[in-house]
């Protein structure tokens, strides 16, 4: 799409339901629409929603092995509960691999930056980039939201995403957090809270997945 297709079509959405969003770009996915997860808060919503129109959605998930108790028995939850078409992908060095030559996961500083996206590029933008490789998709459906940080707040619904080559849809990108919960509610869908990003550290940073620093670090 171009940028002028892009914002077209975000002023032809604005008014739209996720619901219809996801519908909406499902029908100009050609067979090769995706939903990535990494089962944070909320993230039952948007699977939730693209299962609803597209029920043998491939699902991308990095489990870069890192995650806490909570979030690998919430993904098991969740992915029994809606029958998700799971298409894990996992970094080339373990958990314990990376801690033994590396020295684990940095802490969150200013002085860590660098070390940080390190680690995400090897734990996570590897592996997800692998993934868009092989799904090869058109359109990627995310949980991304504006009020989630301020890197996001200057994006959309549809965007271009430069990085994987494909047209990112982020079907509850405007929802509240009180919006999602009522979701949940409704549908009945689990959620916990018990879930750290070692690859952002803090909710403020960006992993690399949707920044453009990490489309350069994928590429090296």
């Amino acid at each position: 799409m171009t940028a002028a297709e892009i914002a077209q079509a975000n002023e032809e959405l604005r008014d739209q339901s996720p619901l219809e969003i996801v519908r909406w770009a499902i029908e100009r996915a050609e067979g090769r629409a995706i939903v990535s997860t990494n089962f944070r808060p909320f993230e039952a919503v948007v699977l939730h929603l693209a299962t609803q129109i597209q029920p043998d959605i491939p699902v991308l998930w990095v489990d870069h092995g890192y995650n806490k108790v909570a979030t690998y028995r919430h993904a098991e939850a969740v992915q029994s509960l809606l029958g998700l078409k799971m298409r894990a992908y996992v970094p080339r060095l373990t958990a314990a691999h990376y801690e033994a030559v590396y020295g684990g996961v940095p802490e969150p500083t200013a002085e860590n930056e660098e070390r940080i996206k390190s680690f995400s590029t090897v734990m996570k933008l590897e592996p997800f980039q692998r993934g868009m490789r092989e799904l090869a998709p058109k359109i990627w459906i995310t949980g991304l939201r504006q009020v989630q940080n301020p890197n996001r707040a200057g994006l959309d619904v549809v965007s271009a995403d430069d990085n994987f080559g494909s047209i990112k849809i982020s079907p509850v990108f405007r929802w509240t957090d009180r919006e999602m919960d009522a979701y949940c509610q409704t549908h009945a869908l689990p959620n916990e809270w018990d879930y750290f990003d070692p690859a952002k550290a803090d909710e403020k940073r960006e992993c690399g997945l949707h920044a453009a620093w990490g489309g350069a670090a994928v590429k090296e």
